[in-house]
């Protein structure tokens, strides 16, 4: 292998080593300016989108062990390499692929496992990191919040009865 590939294949190997997440997609027939808006609104979520030969991808996804990606590699190939939340990605990408007819979602790998097209359609549905944590947050809080409303309700049934006594009291005194 000449100089220059081995220094492509070795690029490739590494962006997909240091990736949480890729996303494979056939970006055939978009223009150089569709791609750049692409890697623009990724590039907010800690994301980068390359073209990549389907051999180098082939030979970087077999020496870090992935199962077998013969089936995503046809047509032109770009991959989505990222870390941080996976469905955010996913959602601009999709998103973009659906303003652009050209572009498709081919596939994925994901903590070593393949993902297909409709896993990555899967990924689109899930509510954003924050709302996921105010959903944790308020299900652990709300049997804290019961349990303080009947405590309070407990303190109030007593305080009635203290007052009913004490009025019981002063008519009886009176």
């Amino acid at each position: 292998m000449r100089p220059e590939k081995h220094s492509i294949l070795q690029e490739v190997t590494s962006r997909l080593q240091e990736a949480e997440f890729v996303f494979v997609m056939n970006y055939g027939g978009l223009q150089v300016a569709e791609l750049t808006e692409l890697r623009k609104s990724l590039l907010a979520l800690n994301s980068r989108a390359m073209v990549v030969k389907n051999s180098y991808l082939s030979k970087a996804a077999e020496s870090l062990g992935w199962d077998d990606i013969s089936a995503l590699l046809t047509g032109p190939t770009a991959v989505v390499t990222g870390s941080g939340d996976i469905a955010e990605v996913a959602k601009v990408l999709m998103a973009f692929i659906k303003g652009h007819d050209k572009a498709s979602v081919k596939g994925g790998n994901f903590e070593g496992q393949l993902l297909t097209v409709d896993d990555v359609n899967e990924l689109t549905t899930i509510p954003p990191r924050q709302v996921l944590y105010a959903m944790v947050a308020g299900t652990l809080a709300a049997p804290m919040t019961q349990l303080a409303g009947v405590f309070s309700q407990k303190l109030c049934s007593l305080l009635y009865v203290l007052k009913a006594a004490e009025e019981k009291k002063n008519n009886d005194a009176a």
